[in-house]
């Protein structure tokens, strides 16, 4: 406990760390209560707040938006706008030559930023007509009487997106003032908000079952550690290539001064495809959901509880395929093996016994193909965890955080933002976080440059 208590005043102690977690609590406070501010002619205690029981992909939306989507916030779309656009754009640029030119110029990336911005205010602004038109089916008696309808569908649109766009700058200066990556903060804090209540849901639950249930939660508290641990070597398993540098000339001709060949690595994650997998897949389960409800036959309406039922077999089997199909294929996406072994020729390295050139870039992607088969298989198991959770007896808030999208996000962001805070420590001349090595997160962190 004392070295924890020294940990935390060596962090105080380092007076920009200060600045930057204090802005970054300050900004987040401000999203949490705006997350409960309700739009224009919204009557909140007609809405049902945590407790409405969305289903589908709106349950995904109102995690996501830390649950201001089923309390009609003006925070009610949260961020997910913003990253239906990045990922449209970046998608682009695997597919169109000219952008993905932009993506390596310090220019076309602010071009990028800004056209993601631009297309950030479309998108909320047809998301926030459909939630319009979510509300009149679902919740007409909270909106006020005497609102026009006209009138209410242009205040929410109006308000919808301002709300978006204000929550993008909180994430934008987030990650340039404050500590971490303010988007993926953002999200983190809304889903991790709703783990105090279902904690204590379980309690209760745990608690009508008299001694037997407490000695049940203790084991299903001993699991949720285990699955964390299990999350983050998933997040943070790498492959290490061994790599070589060639031997090079420095000086002038009668200065001249040859330098050794260095060794080095390529590190490949198991994971590289990160939490999209499981968010593709989710959706994915949730289309024949959706046609099966315009179904008048009892068998496509069997169907369709089957596929929205996590606690089915059927379910589990076929969303584990798909997410390791979409592990591959975002993988496929993002990753360039040719592309590296380009990069590696210019820089003179080279994999031993390999020939530069294709032969490394076959070799590169042959090795990732083989990481990708086990980590996609244990991203999988993540995802179907919280299922096979409720199947045993847990709670559904709680079994939520027994992997999934919601503890596969915490986790990520979380190494991401303790690596950042370890990197000001020891560029402090402060020990690290840990005694067993550096805090590994899914980027590398600069501190030099992040407070540039």
């Amino acid at each position: 406990m004392k070295k924890f208590i020294d940990k935390l005043k060596n962090i105080w102690s380092i007076d920009e760390l200060r600045k930057r977690i204090v802005y970054t609590i300050l900004l987040v406070l401000v999203y949490r209560v705006g997350c409960y501010i309700a739009l224009p002619g919204i009557n909140p205690s007609r809405m049902g707040g945590e407790n409405t029981g969305s289903k589908g992909i709106l349950d995904i939306l109102n995690m996501f938006a830390g649950g201001a989507f089923s309390r009609a916030s003006i925070f009610a779309l949260g961020v997910m706008p913003y990253i239906s656009a990045s990922i449209f754009m970046q998608l682009a640029g695997i597919v169109v030559p000219q952008v993905a030119k932009m993506q390596k110029e310090d220019s076309g990336r602010r071009k990028i930023n800004q056209y993601t911005r631009y297309l950030t205010v479309i998108v909320t602004a047809f998301q926030a007509s459909a939630y319009v038109a979510y509300l009149n089916t679902q919740y007409h008696n909270a909106i006020a009487e005497n609102y026009s309808q006209y009138l209410f569908w242009l205040s929410t649109v109006v308000v919808l997106t301002a709300g978006t766009l204000f929550v993008m700058w909180m994430g934008e200066r987030i990650t340039e003032r404050g500590v971490g990556n303010g988007t993926s903060l953002i999200i983190m804090v809304g889903i991790l908000a709703r783990f105090p209540h279902s904690v204590l849901q379980e309690i209760s639950d745990k608690n009508a079952r008299g001694a037997g249930g407490w000695l049940l939660f203790l084991i299903e508290i001993a699991i949720f550690i285990a699955v964390i641990i299990g999350l983050i070597l998933l997040t943070q398993g790498v492959r290490r290539i061994p790599l070589n540098y060639a031997r090079r000339i420095i000086g002038s001709t009668n200065a001249a001064k040859e330098v050794s060949g260095s060794r080095d690595f390529i590190p490949l994650k198991v994971n590289s495809a990160g939490v999209m997998p499981i968010i593709f897949a989710q959706a994915m389960m949730f289309i024949p959901t959706i046609f099966a409800g315009f179904a008048t036959s009892d068998t496509a309406q069997g169907f369709a509880h089957t596929l929205a039922d996590p606690r089915s077999l059927w379910y589990n089997l076929i969303y584990a395929v798909m997410v390791i199909a979409f592990t591959y294929f975002y993988t496929a996406l993002i990753f360039n093996p040719t592309e590296m072994a380009d990069n590696l020729k210019r820089n003179n390295s080279f994999i031993p016994g390999v020939k530069p050139g294709e032969p490394t870039a076959n070799y590169i992607a042959t090795i990732m193909d083989r990481i990708t088969l086990p980590g996609a298989c244990f991203l999988a198991l993540a995802g179907i965890l919280p299922g096979i959770a409720q199947l045993l007896g847990v709670t559904q808030g709680f079994a939520s955080f027994f992997g999934g999208t919601s503890m596969l996000i915490g986790v990520g962001v979380i190494l991401d933002t303790l690596q950042q805070v370890e990197s000001y420590l020891l560029m402090n001349h402060y020990d690290g976080l840990m005694k067993t090595g550096r805090i590994t997160g899914r980027t590398a962190v600069n501190p030099s440059r992040a407070s540039a």
